[in-house]
Formats: C-alpha cells, structure tokens, sequence
C-alpha cells in the first residue's frame, strides 16, 4: 500500500470516527417519579443508597450506587451520603443481601432492635434509597477480522450494539417507616467498533447518564422540591 492510499485511508478513518462519535454521544434518558409522601431534611440528617442483590440472575452494580450516592453529595443541594459499604458494615448482618429488610414493615421490626436504633442514629440516617437494575446489552450486529502480513497486522470491520440501564430508586423515610416515592430512570444508547487497522470502541455513556439523572432527581425529591 503506498503512501497516497494510506494518506487517504487515514482521511476516510477519521472522518468515520468523527460521525460515530456523534452518534455513540447521543442516548436517550427518560425519568419517571412517583411521590407517596412528603419529603424534606435536616442539616444533621444523612441518606444511605444501598443496592438491591436479592436477585439470582443479576444484581445491582457497587459502581452504579457508589456514583449515585457520590453525585448526591455534590453540587446545588447537595446530600450528606453514608458510603454504602461503611453503613453495611457497621449494621452487620441486618443489611448483608440476605437479610436485608424487603419492605418498610420489616425496617420496622428491625428498627425494634436497639442496636439498630441505636446505629442508625448514629449515622442520623433519615431516608434510605435502595436502587434496583442493571444495563443490558442486546442488538449485537457486525463483524470484524484481523490479519497479520509481510505488510503488517490491521484489523477491518464494524460492530454496534445497544445498550440499556434500567434503574429503580425506592425512598424509604426512617423516620415514618413509609416508603416515600420511586424514581425510576431508563437511558438508551448505540455503541460501535470501527476496526479501520485498529479498532477504536466508541461506547454510549448510557450507565454514566443514568447515575447523573437519577442523582439529580433523588435529590430534588429528598430535599422536597
């Protein structure tokens, strides 16, 4: 291959890289917010986010509750977190996955514990948020190979596929025993591999815009806006 054709095949690459960035960029994120009770917090109260790992087949992502619970303490409004692992660690064993209260009536019946009581006020924990999802890949579609010649080794192809975080968030206020409200948010979006001698994955950031949205709405409704 001569210069000019690899000058050329550069020019084309780049251009494509620049296309599929702009499309791997662009994810849909819709937010859904059902309130059941007032809302509101002290300056001396703090919120807990814990994941959901009852499940058999998949279980809600420490990275995803980590970046939620991070993003509710930041910013405009920001929310005093208890890190997830500090809190269930200290509550040991009532918040281990197995043991962990499914409904409002069981925090009660834990709540009647003293060293419960007791450890929860010491966190000044007011709401628990317990997230609920995962992000699933599907619509794989493509191929790529790779060769290695005298000339040198490249790969050629195309992939894409679409990812999906579907996420629940379920208000708890420690202090009625009731559940509050459910945000739940959605975020779609096409990812791709372009192999043009080296492959260059250009992944929507659906997880990420799922995290920011939610945060910024359990925040909102915490806070009573």
């Amino acid at each position: 291959m001569n210069l000019y054709s690899l000058s050329k095949l550069s020019g084309i690459r780049q251009l494509l890289l620049v296309a599929l960035a702009l499309l791997a960029s662009c994810t849909s994120t819709t937010i859904d917010e059902f309130r059941q009770g007032e809302t509101g917090i002290g300056s001396a109260e703090t919120v807990v986010v814990l994941g959901r790992r009852q499940a058999s087949d998949y279980e809600t992502r420490a990275e995803f509750v980590s970046c939620v619970g991070e993003r509710m303490g930041r910013g405009e409004n920001a929310l005093t977190i208890v890190p997830e692992q500090e809190f269930v660690d200290a509550m040991f064993p009532w918040f281990e996955p197995r043991t962990a209260p499914l409904r409002t009536r069981d925090l009660e019946r834990l709540m009647a514990e003293n060293v419960v009581a007791e450890k929860m006020l010491d966190f000044g924990v007011r709401y628990i948020v317990w997230l609920d999802g995962h992000t699933e890949t599907t619509d794989r579609s493509g191929a790529i190979s790779c060769t290695i010649g005298p000339g040198g080794a490249g790969c050629f192809g195309f992939g894409s596929w679409e990812d999906d975080a579907n996420f629940d968030a379920r208000i708890w206020d420690v202090v009625s025993m009731t559940s509050v409200g459910t945000i739940s948010t959605d975020a779609t979006g096409q990812s791709y591999l372009p192999a043009l001698i080296i492959p260059i994955p250009l992944i929507a950031r659906v997880e990420a815009n799922a995290c920011s949205r939610l945060a910024d709405q359990l925040k909102s409704f915490v806070n009573g806006s």
